[in-house]
This record gives structure tokens, sequence and C-alpha cells, in this order.
């Protein structure tokens, strides 16, 4: 294989650029992948939050993805906002037909302000057919609930559950993985938990005190799609995201970007840290 991995997302756009497929973009160009883009939702939001959500046409999706797909040889895809349930059968449609190696399903919900992405005539959708779909899925505590129907893990021992429960909702066949992002428990402690069916890894982390965590979801899920083409394993794909993520969270001080939640420092590893002010 070729060094540069060739990676797509196919997601919603953040014309602040902290989430969505610009922030994909930006995560998978800072971490060695030449990074494609294919346009499932168009937003008008910052980071105080959405006022307006405008889908686009299934089949113009479709036609980009063929287009890409016939061209371009895609290493690894990543799945972020697709909004609607004839979105997600059209992506499913396609992706069926193309079988990329990796499919990194990032669940989107609802945004960091609370305002709603997904309809909830596509939740069933997503469970359904996108689930099996997928070769790693990375829902958040409160996505999990809702794929399962019940209340959110409180504890890392409840997460155990929850992520046995997820891998049985996806295909029965191998390098099929759950990483469940325990970034909702309470206190300092952020443990994710990675689950293939067989081995279940803890990878623990401590709260970084911030309001600036906007995209930190899609821009952790566009790293494990930059990063698996490139690792020897999955868990070191899976390590190396989420170090990855932490230290864009740790450097997001350094952006001067709205006054809500802000981004993270997709190119933390690439720009010199600014001096000082005290």
């Amino acid at each position: 294989m070729h060094n540069i991995p060739n990676t797509l997302t196919i997601a919603g756009v953040d014309p602040s650029g902290g989430a969505g497929v610009f922030a994909d973009i930006k995560t998978m160009s800072a971490l060695g992948a030449y990074a494609t883009g294919v346009v499932a939702a168009l937003t008008a939001q910052n980071t105080q939050g959405v006022t307006g959500i405008y889908p686009v046409d299934p089949a113009f999706i479709k036609q980009q993805i063929d287009t890409l797909f016939n061209d371009i040889s895609i290493d690894a895809v990543k799945l972020g906002m697709l909004g609607q349930q004839p979105v997600i059968r059209t992506v499913v449609e396609a992706l069926t037909h193309w079988q990329p190696t990796h499919i990194v399903l990032d669940p989107v919900m609802i945004a960091k302000s609370g305002d709603h992405l997904l309809e909830k005539a596509a939740i069933a959708e997503m469970r359904e057919a996108l689930l099996p779909l997928a070769t790693m899925i990375t829902p958040n505590l409160p996505e999990a609930g809702v794929f399962l129907e019940q209340r959110p893990a409180e504890t890392v021992k409840e997460m155990y559950a929850v992520a046995e429960k997820l891998r049985r909702l996806m295909a029965d066949a191998d390098h099929r993985w759950v990483l469940l992002k325990g970034g909702h428990l309470p206190g300092n402690e952020c443990t994710d938990l990675l689950y293939n069916g067989d081995q279940m890894i803890e990878m623990p982390a401590q709260r970084i005190p911030t309001k600036n965590t906007h995209g930190t979801g899609c821009t952790l899920s566009a790293a494990l799609a930059a990063l698996l083409p490139q690792s020897s394993s999955v868990p070191k794909a899976a390590k190396a995201a989420k170090a990855y993520l932490y230290n864009a969270i740790a450097r997001s001080n350094e952006l001067r970007v709205g006054s809500g939640h802000g981004p993270v420092h997709h190119f933390h590893a690439w720009w010199k840290p600014l001096p000082s002010t005290d």
C-alpha cells in the first residue's frame, strides 16, 4: 500500500471550523493522511449554537461518493453528521458497494450546544443498518444510551456492560471495535473503553478544565480514520488518536475562536506555542 493513506469524511459542514468536515480534514491532514470530504448536510452554526440545518439531496450525496471512489482508492472512511434517514440509507448503500477497509462511525446526534443534529426517525436506521456496516464506532455515553434505549452509564463498571451490548449490534465478524467514550463520566477521570468482543482495554485520562471542547468527537473519529491505515493494530491507533485529541484540547486555549464552546487545536504539533503574556 502507498505510504500516505487516502481518507474520506462524510459529514456535515460547520462554518466555524470546529466540527464536521472542516475539522475532520484538519485532523486527517495533521496526522499524515490525504483527506477528502463528502458533504452530507449544511449547518449554520458557531461556537454558541446551531441556528439552521439545510439537508443535502441524498442522490447528490451518492453521486459525490461514487464519483470519488471511481477515481481514488480510499483507505478509511469516517462518518459524522448524516442527519436524516434517507441520507443514512444512501451512505449504507454506497459503502456496501465500495467496501472500504475501515469505516469509523461517530454517531453524531447532539451538538455541544445541545442542538439536535439527527432526526429521531433516523436513529433506528443508524442502529439497524449503519452499526453493522461500521468497523469501529465511537459513541459517547448519551449516544450509547440512545442506541441501547437505556440511561447513560455513570461508572466505568457500567461502561463495560454498555460496550458489550454495543458490540453485539455490530456485525458478527472480525475487526469490529467499539470505542466507548467516557467524557461524560462524573469527576476528573475520562476513561474510554476499547472492545472487540474479546479484548476490553481501558484508556484512562484526566479531564482538562476548559470549555474548548467543540468538535472533540469529530476530531477523535477523524484521527482514527487517519491512523488506522498507518498502524499495526487497532489499539495502537486508538491510543495515538486519544493522545492527539488530548494534546489538541490541552493547547486549545492558544486559539481565540468565538465566545462559546471553542474548538480544539488541530495543529498543535505544527504551530509554535504562543509566548506567555503573564
